[in-house]
This record gives C-alpha cells, structure tokens and sequence, in this order.
C-alpha cells in the first residue's frame, strides 16, 4: 500500500477497508484512540450479553448441573481448538488453561525430563522477564546442576548447541517488535537434539504462525491481547501431537487425570492434551473468552498481516517525521518482515509522555527504560487512528506538556 500523505488519505483508506466491519463489533469510546491493544485488547459487545446469561442462567439457574448441561467441563479443550487455527495448531494440540507462567513452568518440567542428559535452558535477553524467572525458580527448585544461558536476540542460532536441553523464547520482543524466525530456529534446535518452547504472547492474533510447518515443540501464548479476552484472560499452551503422551507435566492436578471423578488417591495421567490441564479453571473467564473467540471465525491472517504492516509503517513515519527532534527514535526492525504488530520509540522523558498522551486521549503504554509503545490491532485500528495519534504526540513534545508534576509521578502500571 502506497502510505497515506494526509488525513484525507487515512480516511479514504479506512473507507475501503476490509476490517472496517471488524471495529464495530468492539466496544470502543467514540472519544479515544485506543493503541494499546498489545496489552488488553477492546472489550467485544458480545461478551457482556454472553456473561450475563451465563450468571443468571447457567450459574443462577443450573447451578453445578451447568458442567454438563451447558458444557463446562470441556471449555478449556474446545477452545483450545478454536485458537489452535489462529496459530497453526492441529486440532487437540491446544489447551486454554492457567496462565503463560504456570504454562511454562509446566513445559519447562516436561521438556527436561525428555532431555534428562542436558542442563542448558537457552533463552535470550529480549524475553519477557517473567519467562526468565519461572527458568530461574525451576532451576533453583530442582537444583541438579541446570543452566540458564542468556544470548542477545541475535545470537540465538549460534548459541544453539548439544548441550541446549530446550530453547525458551518469546516469537515477537515485546519491547521492540522484533520477530524471531520460528522456522529457522526450531530447524536448528532439532538438527542439535534440543526441544523448542515458544512464547507466542504478542503473535498470536497478530500475524499468522504455523507451529505444525515450523515443527514447534511446544508453545505457550496469551489471550488477553491481541485475542480481547478480557483482564487475566485464560492462557493456553500447546504440544505437538507425537509428543503429548510423552509429555508429563509436573503439576498433576485432578484436571489432568485420566477419571478425575474417579477420584483415585494416585495420579493416572490423561491423554492426549488434557493432561496438560491443572485445576479447576475460571469459567466465568473461559466463557469470555469463547465469545470474543466468534470475532476471528473468519478473519483472514495473511490480510490481518498486510494491514497491521501498513499501520506500523504509516506510524514509524509519521512519528519519525513530526518527533524526531525531540530525540524520539525507532526501537527495532525498520523491515515491517521481521516486526510484530506494536511499534516501540525510544523517547527522553518517555513516561511523562505517554501519560500526558493519554490524557489527551491516545492510549498506548511506556516500557522501561526509556520506551513509548504502541500496539495496531487491525480488527479495529483505523489509519486515521495513527495519523492523529502521531499528531498529537508531536504536539506534547512540541509544547512540553508532558512537563507536570502529575505527569511524572509514576504509576503503579505503566
């Protein structure tokens, strides 16, 4: 797409695009731009509606008969198939269950107990940190002489050697946008006999990922984001199907039994992805999550792609040519290939600004030390969205209104 060179153009081409439809099935304040998406996506109408009839009819009225009669019990697997397409996943590969941490330990036991004569957890400095400290209490925990090594991003290939048990790493940085090439890298963890876990936080409903052609282990991922499951939004995990009998997780809780309601005083594990599952799970949230799961029944992901690398082009352009004199710069790829779908600058003073930004009605988030972020998400970004975002950014630095003493006052959440 040729980039727009005025507000007009950003108009003209919110008019034609496909995703228009997408925005007015989300919540959104007629009054805000909303660019952060990357973090907790937008509110879909119909999950308020699908929550309210699940309390009053299925909790109020059927009460624990509700785990069968209205299915309960198998909402962590049916959901999970239904994000397995998002990601490239065969059907009974993916599990919506716990959180990304929990996830990850859970992987993390299992894929050393399949490599029981290596020591070496690789991961790299650009993962999100509490990846890194599930690694780091695992290793504590077990205390056999495990190792986690730490490469720069672009170190990665080369660090991938016989001793590396597992590879532990986020697809897309969730500072710079950066995007590992899954398939590379995978490719190169099993010619050296190691297993691969992806952290697919900030891909999945932002690009296409294909775990079955990238011969991926396992993969871990969020729902919150991108997916707009709501606030603590049910993670899922996956594992390839030739691996999952293999696969012993080390929380067995009942979920993952084979008779949970058999109730035996020792552990016989599931089948399959279901002994992948823990305890007991929210289902309040699992409902939510299924309904703002009806959003992406018939998106296209390569399209999704194309506009979310539009998007971030139009963004880094406009925020390069306005602000760029104040010191703001690009964080990341300038190559839209090798980015995710959020857009990171490098900003003096970057907390102040994000905040006076949002009280001018533009909505991102600042990532420490010194990071401005932004995140695009094509089902209801509009191009006019980031031409006025830009704008306005430039007018706080050009008139230092980020310069208050409320401003610069920390939040707990940034």
């Amino acid at each position: 797409m040729k980039l727009p060179v005025s507000r007009e153009d950003c108009q003209a081409e919110d008019a034609k695009d496909l995703f228009g439809r997408y925005r007015e099935l989300f919540a959104l304040p007629a009054d805000l731009i909303y660019l952060d998406g990357n973090s907790l996506g937008a509110l879909p109408k119909a999950v308020a509606a699908r929550l309210s009839r699940t309390i009053a009819e299925e909790w109020g009225n059927s009460l624990i008969t509700s785990w069968n009669v209205h299915g309960w019990f198998d909402l962590p697997r049916r959901i999970g198939n239904r994000i397995g397409r998002l990601i490239g996943a065969d059907k009974d590969t993916v599990v919506a269950c716990d959180t990304i941490s929990i996830n990850v330990f859970k992987l993390l036991g299992t894929a050393l107990k399949l490599r029981p004569e290596r020591k070496i957890i690789l991961s790299d400095t650009g993962n999100f940190p509490t990846d890194l400290y599930m690694v780091q209490g695992l290793i504590e925990f077990l205390g056999q002489g495990y190792e986690l090594r730490l490469v720069d991003p672009e170190d990665v290939v080369d660090a991938i050697a016989s001793d590396v048990a597992v590879t532990l790493l986020t697809e897309v940085d969730y500072r710079t946008s950066r995007l590992h090439d899954m398939q590379a890298i995978t490719g190169k963890a099993h010619h050296a006999g190691a297993l691969t876990i992806w952290d697919l936080a900030h891909s999945a409903g932002a690009l296409p990922i294909d775990l079955e052609e990238c011969g991926a282990d396992f993969a871990v991922g969020c729902t919150y984001k991108y997916l707009n499951g709501g606030p603590g939004a049910p993670a899922f995990l996956y594992v390839r199907k030739d691996l999952q009998d293999q696969a012993a997780s080390p929380l067995s809780g009942w979920w993952g039994h084979a008779k949970p309601f058999a109730f035996d005083l020792d552990y016989r594990a599931a089948e399959g992805i279901a002994r992948q599952q823990c305890g007991t799970q929210a289902i309040l949230s699992m409902v939510a999550l299924d309904t703002a799961l009806d959003v992406w029944d018939n998106v296209d992901l390569q399209a999704l792609r194309r506009k979310s690398q539009d998007l971030s082009a139009l963004l880094i352009a406009q925020v390069e040519s306005l602000c760029s004199r104040h010191g703001v710069a690009l964080a990341g790829p300038r190559d839209m290939a090798q980015r995710g779908s959020h857009v990171s600058f490098h900003c003096p003073q970057g907390y102040a600004v994000m905040q006076a930004l949002i009280a001018d009605g533009v909505i991102g988030d600042f990532r420490a030390p010194d990071m401005i972020r932004f995140g695009l998400t094509p089902l209801y970004t509009r191009f006019v969205d980031v031409w006025d975002a830009a704008s306005r950014l430039a007018r706080i630095l050009d008139e230092r209104r980020w310069d208050r003493p409320e401003w610069l006052a920390q939040k707990a959440v940034t």
